[in-house]
């Protein structure tokens, strides 16, 4: 217990006098207030003491105990029990205010005080600076029982009074008090509201209670009705946060669509919606109708009878003409909806959304590329159009064919059950046109259609003359004449990406400009900012470096696994590089070095699997090229000197000490994958903390690693959303992953954790549960439990990867069936007990289900049953690996083999039966 120093008697008393800042100023700072403006008590009466009167005073004199000072207030500890002069005077003066040093008084002598919203702050901030630890646990009492209560008529207003206690607490840097008032508001959202000072709440107090778990509202469209109003309201950008992140903030997936059509934004985003199908998007549309009946008969009318496709059209007609146009619509990304096919609403979407300059429609897998062109007339105004689909992992020259076959889709067009959905009801006729009509399209993304043949690529460029940005990549069907063809057509082509085509020599000479024999003058593309041409084998370093010295504008090229590809960066004279990938070439250190030390803008490299990026001679070419100095740099060395790095792909060549040398560049690093070849050590993983602190993906392969270095790499990198350790080495245990870790979104531990028990998965459950995509390979330890702890610990799951896992599939596959949001399912040498049916029966439960690969080993009958189109729901892609057992003299159990995989892949008009030799 504190005690008043030893030259001062235990029963002396001492005379506090106290003077607000008022009359501070007004009498001079060290003038001693005069016996008239002053009352005089002592806190031997102070329970009978006459607080009105007291606290209507400027000044008071307080005859005290030192003692009961010193033991309740660390202020009074240092000032009277220390070393100052005041340890040794009679009387100490105090410059506060007089009603708030009265109630910390009281306190101090145990006494029972009010603490009311006018004196919180107040009472607060006086018991921090005398250090009264009983006051100030009244006050976070006081503030915990006012924001935990929930109603309209609440002690704590939602205007001035929460506004005012929550900018002191940002002022004051006080977290306790902003997660109080932010959670208040946010369990209160409803009634604050009605009230007439919402519109007097800050943007970033709003913004907090938007993003806070216990917002409480009756709809979405409730809250998109208040931030709308709030906005409406301050006109004027406060607080430096933009409304954008605001409206940003609004699911408009669940809010009514009209409303969401007609809000301000000009964004309508019902992407990955598997309930929403043409009629319920239809009537999503009508609900804002002014004449009820009328929505009734065509809803009627769909349920009832199909007479007449053109009748049910006049009725839509009738309706979208009575007030179904929503202008404000610019964007609409309809993406990943399985049971919205884009054919079954072209109408709707060109009546109703007559400005739509951005249609987004990703994995829309029925819809006929060969219809591009008659879709793009009836919306004259779309800039950007995107139809993506899955890739095809069946890329010529990366896989060995065995077999193939192909199976047209067959065109049946029955009268669908009265609780399906009638396309007659929505499409209307696409004619064909001799001439096709001149599109405003700048923006056309087409990767993954392998359904688009020569024929509509041409077609395609006669009607997209504005086209500037092209995505073609994995459209395996075209070829070089028809791309080089289009990119002739296309003048304002400024973005080309065509990885994993034909693309080769004829598209390259007509970007060079060089003439053929039917176009006798060319101009060169000088004004090209993207291309990507990785594996595409009609494409080499030498053909390409015809083509470099004419690009100098380029920002974004890729050449992954194209051969020589030194020649081609040689040539390169450009400076604007931001992104490169030159991913399993033969690139050279000097090569690199030549194309960094001219690109200091560089972002974005790739280069895993290069395994000539390491300490080499100088060539006399880099001599000429690069005059740095008098011998030529590491290409780290340059890159981490010059260059301001969001993301690396590194693996042969880099080490602890050109990580060191690259640390300068890695401040602003968000993606870092090191691959086979590279050599961080347990020092070089320690470095990841310090110089990487903005890291949200790390990926690392064969690398060795131990507990205490991931589990300071986990703990010191609070971005952290992507982890994958694939193959590493080290003493790795359940311990690295005992942290909460809120933030990851993906994790992959790839034969790196074959202690995992069903325990430990659950504990990994409980730590990372935000996660949407997991893959694990190697816990052998597993069993058909843990589709269990998967399904309920992470039901949000979007891609799931299960191989080598014990014999977690042994008793069939049902819990994982409880993953609804599936879109990726792998389940390989995981128990042999998956029905012959289970592919047909996961598309059937799970609607967002585009890839599932599977192993005829683990089939519980030998084999699966191959979808038909008619039932495959919104599959793209199935692959199926087969093995061969063999037993070996030195294996007494044998082991399993790979001989083939069987891939099946879908598209607009055909399904493709592949057999390659590659394990894919």
């Amino acid at each position: 217990m504190a005690s008043i120093p030893h030259n001062r008697d235990s029963d002396h008393l001492v005379t506090l006098v106290i003077c607000s800042q008022s009359y501070s100023n007004a009498s001079g700072l060290n003038q001693e207030p005069r016996d008239s403006n002053v009352i005089a008590v002592s806190t031997a009466e102070i329970g009978t003491w006459d607080l009105p009167s007291l606290i209507s005073r400027s000044a008071l004199k307080v005859e005290v105990d030192p003692q009961r000072l010193v033991e309740q207030s660390s202020y009074f500890r240092g000032l009277l029990g220390g070393s100052f002069s005041e340890a040794r005077n009679s009387s100490v003066s105090i410059q506060w205010e007089v009603e708030s040093f009265v109630t910390v008084l009281r306190v101090i002598f145990g006494l029972e005080i009010e603490i009311t919203v006018d004196s919180y702050i107040p009472l607060n901030e006086a018991a921090l600076f005398f250090g009264v630890d009983s006051l100030l646990l009244k006050c976070q009492d006081w503030l915990v029982k006012v924001t935990s209560s929930q109603g309209e008529h609440q002690e704590l207003g939602f205007g001035n009074d929460l506004v005012c206690i929550w900018k002191y607490g940002v002022d004051s840097s006080t977290e306790f008090i902003l997660k109080l008032c932010t959670g208040y508001l946010a369990k209160n959202f409803m009634w604050a509201l009605r009230s007439n000072s919402f519109k007097d709440v800050p943007e970033k107090l709003l913004c907090a209670c938007i993003e806070h778990p216990d917002l409480t509202v009756e709809s979405e469209k409730q809250l998109c009705d208040a931030i709308l109003s709030w906005i409406t309201t301050n006109t004027a950008k406060p607080e430096g946060v933009s409304r954008h992140y605001l409206c940003d903030k609004i699911r408009t997936s669940l809010l009514p669509l009209w409303f969401a059509a007609g809000m301000l934004s000009c964004k309508v985003d019902i992407s990955g919606c598997p309930q929403m199908t043409p009629l319920v998007f239809l009537i999503s549309l009508l609900s804002s109708l002014p004449e009820p009946k009328l929505k009734t008969k065509i809803i009627n009318r769909h349920f009832s009878s199909y007479e007449s496709s053109v009748l049910d059209q006049c009725m839509i007609s009738k309706a979208l003409h009575l007030g179904l146009t929503f202008e404000a619509v610019e964007e609409l990304d309809i993406s990943n909806c399985p049971s919205l096919s884009l054919e079954s609403v072209i109408y709707i979407l060109r009546k109703s959304f007559p400005l739509l300059r951005t249609l987004r429609a990703a994995f829309s897998l029925n819809f006929m590329t060969k219809m591009l062109c008659q879709m793009l007339e009836k919306f004259p105004l779309l800039n950007i159009v995107d139809l993506t689909l899955d890739i095809s992992p069946v890329i010529p020259g990366k896989v060995s064919v065995l077999s193939s076959s192909s199976v047209p889709r067959q065109q049946q067009r029955s009268i669908p059950s009265s609780d399906s959905t009638s396309i007659f009801l929505f499409t209307i006729p696409l004619r064909w046109v001799s001439m096709p009509v001149e599109s405003n399209v700048t923006k056309l993304i087409l990767a993954g259609r392998t359904d688009i043949r020569d024929s509509e690529l041409l077609r395609i460029a006669d009607s997209c003359a504005s086209l500037s940005y092209i995505d073609i990549r994995g459209c395996t069907s075209v070829t070089d004449n028809a791309i080089s063809t289009m990119i002739l057509k296309c003048k304002m082509l400024h973005s080309v990406l065509a990885c994993h085509t034909s693309f080769g020599n004829s598209s390259i000479e007509v970007l060079s400009g060089i003439p053929s024999e039917t176009q006798r003058s060319l101009s060169p593309r000088n004004q090209l900012q993207t291309l990507h041409v990785g594996g595409c084998h009609g494409v080499n370093g030498k053909n390409l470096s015809v083509l470099m010295p004419g690009v100098c504008q380029l920002i974004s090229f890729c050449v992954r696994d194209i051969r020589y590809v030194d020649d081609a960066l040689y040539m390169f004279s450009g400076t604007s590089l931001e992104v490169l990938d030159i991913s399993d070439t033969e690139v050279s250190g000097a090569a690199l070095s030549h194309i960094i030390c001219r690109n200091p803008h560089l972002k974005s490299l790739k280069a895993r699997g290069c395994r000539h990026l390491l300490p080499q001679e100088v060539d006399a070419h880099e001599t000429k090229t690069c005059m740095l100095s008098d011998t030529i740099e590491e290409w780290y060395s340059v890159l981490g000197r010059s260059c301001k790095l969001e993301e690396i792909e590194l693996g042969w060549g880099i080490t602890y000490f050109s990580l060191r040398a690259l640390e300068p560049a890695l401040r602003t690093l968000r993606t870092l994958v090191v691959g086979v070849g590279g050599s961080l050590g347990e020092d070089g993983l320690k470095l990841l903390p310090s110089c990487c602190q903005m890291l949200e993906t790390l990926v690392l392969y064969f690398q060795v690693i131990s507990d205490s270095t991931l589990t300071s790499i986990l703990s010191s990198l609070p971005h952290l959303r992507n982890l994958a350790l694939c193959y590493c080495l080290g003493d790795i245990s359940s311990l690295s992953f005992k942290l909460r870790m809120p933030t990851l979104r993906i994790l992959k531990l790839e034969r790196v954790a074959p202690w995992m028990t069903n325990e430990e998965l659950a504990t990994l459950a409980g730590n990372c549960l935000n996660l949407v995509e997991l893959s694990l390979i190697g816990c052998t330890l597993l069993d058909s439990e843990a589709q269990a702890i998967i399904s309920s610990g992470w039901p949000g799951l979007t891609c799931l990867r299960l191989e080598e896992c014990g014999q977690t599939t042994t008793g069939g596959v049902s819990f994982l069936l409880e993953c609804h949001a599936l879109e990726d399912l792998t389940l390989r040498h995981s128990g042999h007990g998956i029905s012959r049916n289970f592919i047909v029966q996961s598309a059937s439960m799970l609607p967002m289900l585009r890839r599932i690969s599977l192993d005829e080993c683990d089939a519980e009958h030998g084999d699966y049953e191959i979808p038909s189109f008619s039932n495959r729901y919104f599959l793209s892609v199935v692959k199926i690996a087969r093995c061969e057992h063999r037993k070996r003299s030195f294996d007494l159990l044998g082991s399993w083999l790979h001989e083939e995989t069987l891939v099946v892949a879908w598209n607009s008009e055909r399904v493709d039966r592949t057999v390659v030799k590659e394990r894919l």
